[in-house]
């Protein structure tokens, strides 16, 4: 379970995102950077027991877990640190091309989600290829009634195009999936869900809900 000293350390790393601060608490950030490592540890075996890839590729939690710095290069914002604990489960480890799923903590909230986050144009026009191929197969996938209980809106539309992509019309069955160019899902919760005994395995249904949409999505990309 996530500790409240581990909201506590992110609350307070917020409000004092500079580097003499972090420095003097490291031993703070050492115990949150565990804690978080020991949740993700659990995800880890649960997603194996629905997930072969993940289960046979003895995949280990400094592979998920993302660096708490910030690149800094090109960014305006010139904050050292992230304020968030986040990790990303895909066979091939957190560096690795295709679809996974997502945990993500912040001081005032939590989100879980899945599936491919802006892919490149190959992969990309892959996955159109197959959704268009497979229209009613992907339809089934999120309008199944338990991927539905953890993602009621469906997709993600934070990015997608307002006009069919090159060679597909508006008359396509498909049309709206085919727009998109980020395919996922995610499910927000307030902190008090995430400091409970419980939160994993709750977090553990919404990854398995997400599971055959990876496989779909994995499938268009491999090919």
């Amino acid at each position: 379970m996530i500790h409240t000293q581990t909201i506590q350390f992110l609350e307070e790393l917020k409000a004092n995102n500079n580097k003499p601060w972090f420095d003097a608490n490291r031993k703070a950030y050492e115990t949150a950077k565990q804690n978080f490592g020991e949740v993700v540890g659990e995800l880890i075996k649960g997603i194996g027991k629905f997930d072969k890839a993940i289960e046979e590729s003895n995949l280990q939690v400094k592979n998920c877990i993302f660096r708490i710095n910030r690149d800094v290069r090109f960014s305006k914002d010139k904050s050292p640190y992230k304020t968030n604990f986040g990790a990303w489960f895909n066979a091939g480890g957190k560096k690795a091309n295709g679809a996974g799923y997502y945990f993500h903590i912040d001081a005032n909230e939590c989100f879980y989600a899945g599936g491919v986050w802006m892919p490149e144009n190959e992969d990309l026009k892959k996955i159109r290829e197959e959704i268009d191929y497979n229209y009613e197969e992907i339809k089934g996938i999120i309008d199944n009634p338990d991927f539905r209980k953890h993602f009621a809106n469906g997709l993600d539309r934070e990015a997608s195009l307002t006009r069919p992509p090159k060679g597909y019309d508006e008359s396509n069955p498909a049309v709206e999936l085919l727009k998109l160019k980020s395919f996922t899902v995610s499910n927000t919760f307030d902190i008090k869900e995430v400091l409970k005994k419980d939160f994993a395995d709750k977090a553990l249904e919404g990854f398995e809900a997400i599971h055959s949409f990876n496989e779909f999505l994995n499938r268009a990309i491999k090919g």
